[in-house]
């Protein structure tokens, strides 16, 4: 995936557009899912920290779900709002309720909701973008969320030992087919189908940690532009290290991180950036971008020119370009000072009320209620296993994925406090602490114990011995 840049000499000029797509289906680019390598070069996604500034602001207590006294705001559902069409009895199949419930909110195409403003405000300045070839940027924000592994992770590149494509990290409809990963799932069908410069949002889903900046359902972002032919003329016919070499590379590179510096500079105003190498399968060169603000610098997206592989399996062997790819819901919780993801999919009318169509208005707390801690110890194999595998096999993020199942969003962060090795037998335990929080009420003791007795019983699915 790559970055967007603006256009530098000849390649900038002219007019550049937004025009929508006139049929239903949409497309994204991976936001944060860029990868960077990992253990045996297998890449891995990093964990990006809050901002300073928002850390400080997560540690109070605040409503994200109305209470009964409280007006909520349910907008109409979109297309893809079926749970029961994620919900299908296939042995592959590790969809929740709880996240069939999240698909088709929209909430990218609600003009007044944080996540939906960051995206018009984006599509705004790419329409202002002028360049000596009239580039215009086609619009796709409302595919089905539902996409093949050949389009998610092979025309990107992805290698079949990615931890992306374990059911651990992706949730599965069929053995081939899943909740989209990134949008850049939707890349290659607009590529084959001829159009040289979109930008693709919508809805994507991964397994993942709880906390303030995590959540499974989340909003991405993602531009690719493609050069006039005759600006990449010279480079037909070179070898990978040729063309890594050329001025028409740099070419590219150029206008890639000129589009994107210019892009913080409408969304935040005049800013410091820096760039720094990063590694993306589907990019090459690759770069992620920072900026610096409040004094503070933070990672914003990722970005590259386009790998020549990924534009052979895409018919498109003849063309060179970049693609850029970031996450609403990062920008949105630095621009809004949103201190908690969940807050994006509340209803409460206290929190929609605070937003106006294309204004950037800092949140206000409206509400404050405790939380409620409650650790949970287990072994995750039994003695016999231990004694028969040298590595232990529990995956946290199934355990994280149970947590949100039995408790949905109440929970606000799971923590691991403990991790041990008994010395006899060889089995592993760990402890975590999961932090409960009501959006719109105070828990008790005796509904939280309730949930908590549930997590219990229901641990054992997952190979686990409650301690």
């Amino acid at each position: 995936m790559t970055l967007p840049l603006r256009h530098l000499g000849a390649a900038v000029g002219g007019s550049a557009r937004l025009q929508r797509s006139s049929s239903s289906a949409r497309s994204a680019f991976p936001s944060t899912t860029l990868c960077s390598p990992g253990k045996n070069g297998v890449a891995h996604r990093p964990h990006r920290p809050l901002p300073t500034f928002l850390s400080s602001i997560q540690n109070s207590s605040f409503s994200i779900t109305p209470a009964n006294s409280f007006a909520s705001t349910s907008p109409p559902l979109g297309k893809y709002a079926t749970p029961s069409r994620y919900l299908e009895p296939h042995p592959s199949n590790n969809i929740t309720p709880h996240i069939a419930s999240l698909v088709g909110r929209d909430l990218h195409l609600r003009p007044s909701h944080p996540i939906g403003i960051v995206r018009s405000k984006i599509q705004e300045y790419f329409a202002s973008l002028k360049d000596d070839n009239n580039t215009i940027y086609k619009i796709f924000d409302a595919e089905d969320p539902i996409v093949t592994s050949q389009q998610c992770f092979d025309d990107l590149l992805i290698p079949p030992n990615h931890p992306g494509r374990a059911p651990s990290d992706t949730y599965y409809v069929t053995e081939s087919t899943l909740l989209r990963t990134h949008t850049s799932a939707h890349q290659s069908q607009h590529l084959r189908s001829g159009v040289d410069a979109f930008l693709c949002c919508g809805d994507v889903y991964r397994r993942d940690e709880i906390d303030a900046t995590h959540y499974p359902a989340f909003h991405q972002m993602e531009g690719v532009k493609l050069m006039h032919h005759s600006l990449v003329e010279g480079a037909e016919g070179l070898t990978r290290e040729e063309w890594l070499k050329s001025t028409e590379c740099q070419m590219v590179e150029l206008d890639l991180k000129s589009t994107l510096e210019g892009l913080m500079d409408h969304l935040f105003g005049p800013t410091q950036k820096r760039w720094n190498e990063d590694y993306f399968p589907f990019t090459e060169p690759s770069f992620e971008l920072e900026i610096n603000h409040n004094d503070e610098w933070m990672e914003v997206l990722g970005c590259g020119v386009i790998h020549e592989q990924v534009l052979e399996l895409s018919n498109r062997s003849d063309r060179r370009g970049w693609a850029f790819g970031l996450g609403l819901e990062r920008l949105a919780m630095i621009l809004f000072k949103i201190p908690d993801i969940r807050l994006f999919w509340t209803d409460d009318e206290r929190f929609h009320s605070q937003f106006k169509e294309g204004k950037i208005a800092e949140f206000r707390s409206y509400s404050k209620y405790p939380p409620v801690f409650k650790d949970i110890a287990f072994w995750t194999s039994s003695e016999e296993n231990a004694k028969e595998s040298t590595s232990d096999e529990f995956v946290e993020n199934d355990f994280f994925d149970l947590v949100r199942s039995t408790a949905g969003d109440l929970v606000e962060r799971i923590e691991l406090i403990d991790h041990f090795t008994h010395p006899k037998t060889g089995r592993s335990s760990r402890c975590y602490r999961i932090s409960y929080r009501s959006m719109d009420r105070s828990l008790t003791n005796e509904e939280i114990d309730e949930l908590q007795f549930k997590l219990r019983d229901d641990c054992s699915s997952l190979g686990c011995e409650v301690r």
